[in-house]
């Protein structure tokens, strides 16, 4: 395909790791195709008369671990024209990271595609939205209510309580019914009966590791990335230390992927993380999924290559039905 336009939203580069940052696996698969990159942090957007503006730089990318990445003079751009948008801008999923998808989606009514839809980053919570799934799902419990998650864990006996909108396992509690500080942990994770909270039956196979799948379009990459809690964290996260491994993927994964994937294809989400502990989904995740640079490091797999050939794809398919 020849040169394309590709914008990315991200929090700033500069205070990237670049041994380990999925964005930036993305835009040197960009940049290796030869398109064109323009870079963008959230107070660069803006919305004038109901047209998506911007303040832009463009980018180089390099895969050195001590210069990755240099930026031109800022220009001012219309959004309408790019030819895709990268949306990569890390959680909190806040009141400002809405207001940059209601940016961004003017951004698409011109005709941009935005990498995932804005209306689907702000109807999938990446832990409520596996209740739409709950045949793949650990027994799950969203509420404000300290009597329901006290009730929920006399039956599961061990569960897993989280913020809805927490991130890289901050937050996350595993709490038994031999749980001296329950109440403690229940008026915290709640802000005392003023937040939503989701709670899990506990999955055991967590000392397997907690696999990501990540999605393409729907599809799966070939492997998952097992996140292996090392000492004594329980959290399968890499930022809180967890060893990664890389895992083919097993009949059950495959099934969780036959079932979310086409829902997550229809609302438009071509790059998205699935979080497996065990035979269980327990995340689904589309804001900024990460795991690229692993797979390429551990598996030889390249989800960055994956995407570009899916936004290629999708830019040939509009240009044939214009």
């Amino acid at each position: 395909m020849s040169s394309i336009h590709v914008g990315v939203v991200m929090d700033p580069i500069a205070e990237i790791s670049p041994a380990k940052d999925s964005t930036l696996a993305m835009l040197l698969a960009a940049q290796k195709r030869g398109h064109e990159l323009h870079y963008f942090e959230q107070i660069d957007l803006r919305l004038l008369n109901g047209k998506a503006l911007g303040n832009e730089r463009k980018l180089k990318v390099s895969d050195d671990q001590d210069c990755w990445f240099e930026l031109s003079p800022v220009t001012s751009i219309n959004l309408a024209e790019l030819d895709v948008v990268l949306m990569r801008k890390d959680p909190p999923f806040d009141t400002e990271y809405i207001y940059t998808t209601y940016i961004l989606e003017q951004a698409e009514e011109s005709g941009v595609l935005i990498v995932n839809r804005p209306a689907s980053l702000r109807d999938i919570n990446e832990k409520a939205f596996t209740s739409w799934f709950p045949h793949c799902c650990p027994d799950t419990l969203i509420t404000r209510s300290i009597r329901e998650l006290k009730t929920f864990l006399k039956d599961q006996a061990k569960i897993v309580v989280k913020p809805l909108d927490g991130m890289g396992g901050r937050s996350v509690f595993i709490v038994e019914k031999s749980e001296a500080n329950v109440n403690v942990i229940f008026e915290t994770i709640t802000g005392d009966e003023t937040r939503y909270t989701m709670a899990q039956r506990y999955v055991p196979e967590i000392r397997d590791g907690d696999k990501r799948i990540i999605l393409v379009n729907g599809d799966p990459a070939d492997f998952a990335l097992a996140r292996i809690p090392q000492g004594d964290d329980s959290r399968g996260n890499l930022v809180m230390g967890a060893k990664a491994q890389t895992r083919e993927l097993t009949d059950r994964d495959r099934w969780i992927c036959q079932q979310v994937g086409p829902v997550l294809k229809e609302k438009g989400v071509l790059f998205a993380g699935l979080d497996v502990i065990g035979d269980y989904l327990t995340e689904i995740n589309v804001t900024s999924p990460t795991g690229i640079r692993e797979l390429q490091k551990l598996a030889g797999c390249d989800p960055a290559e994956s995407l570009f050939d899916s936004i290629e794809e999708t830019l040939r398919e509009r240009q044939a039905a214009a």
